[in-house]
């Protein structure tokens, strides 16, 4: 499990999975459902991303969000 604390952290594991499976960003981007640009903006770093072309991107790649909510 990875801990996430900042959009930098999202942006390298995304980027990793990626190349890992072999998979460019334009093709990421179809498989999301998103835009090319938008793929560039997440592993850019970007702050204002939308949270659920987000997950869709995640979704895609097969990385599990897991939320810790403190009691």
């Amino acid at each position: 499990m990875t801990t996430i604390e900042n959009t930098r952290d999202i942006a390298l594991a995304v980027r990793k999975v990626r190349k890992a499976q072999k998979i460019t960003q334009t093709e990421l981007a179809q498989l999301s459902s998103v835009g090319l640009r938008f793929v560039c903006d997440v592993e850019r770093g970007k702050e204002s991303v939308h949270a659920g072309k987000l997950l869709a991107v995640l979704a895609t790649l097969g990385i599990a969000v897991k939320l810790d909510i403190p009691e």
